[in-house]
């Protein structure tokens, strides 16, 4: 299977890591809409709130999140990089180099809490800026207010369609 190399457990597993992240599952912009769509089929998108995460980390990919349909949009991403992560891939080792990963006292010293808290509040601060500015340029209030109707995506040929087009709002099923 291996051709006859000798692997160890934590390799098998980040092997698994990989191929479960390359291969399985759908990006977030094809499962968002769809999964929106199917609550709101069933009737239930008021009973259900949509909570989003996964690489969303600039004001741009929240904006479009909530024009989708999410309620609410998560991102451990964006405050790692706030906080200096340089995606050494050692989280689990107890080794980050920047400290932010680690309990060994030499490491965590690269971690100075007065600097990266406010790197950290900057952060958040101008991401909610900025998707309030998204909203307000497409006319509406809050961003809450975004709907697939105010987003385009371009497309393959360098055209740009409305979100509402590529993926129509649906209704309860009778």
């Amino acid at each position: 299977m291996f051709s006859g190399k000798s692997f160890g457990l934590e390799v098998l597993v980040r092997m698994a890591k990989v191929s479960l992240i390359d291969y399985v599952g759908m990006p977030i912009n094809e499962s968002l809409p769809r999964v929106i769509d199917k609550i709101s089929e069933a009737g239930l998108r008021d009973r259900i709130k949509v909570v989003v995460s996964g690489k969303l980390i600039n004001p741009a990919e929240v904006a479009w999140a909530l024009c989708v349909g999410a309620d609410f949009i998560t991102s451990a991403r964006g405050f790692m990089f706030s906080l200096g992560c340089i995606q050494a891939l050692q989280c689990h080792r107890n080794t980050c180099p920047t400290g932010i990963t680690t309990h060994d006292k030499k490491l965590q010293r690269g971690l100075v809490a007065e600097q990266k808290s406010t790197r950290v509040a900057n952060y958040i601060k101008n991401i909610c800026y900025q998707v309030g500015i998204i909203a307000h340029s497409s006319g509406v209030q809050h961003p809450l207010q975004l709907s697939r109707r105010h987003a385009r995506i371009v497309q393959e040929n360098g055209t740009s369609s409305v979100l509402a087009d590529i993926y129509p709002e649906k209704t309860p099923l009778a």
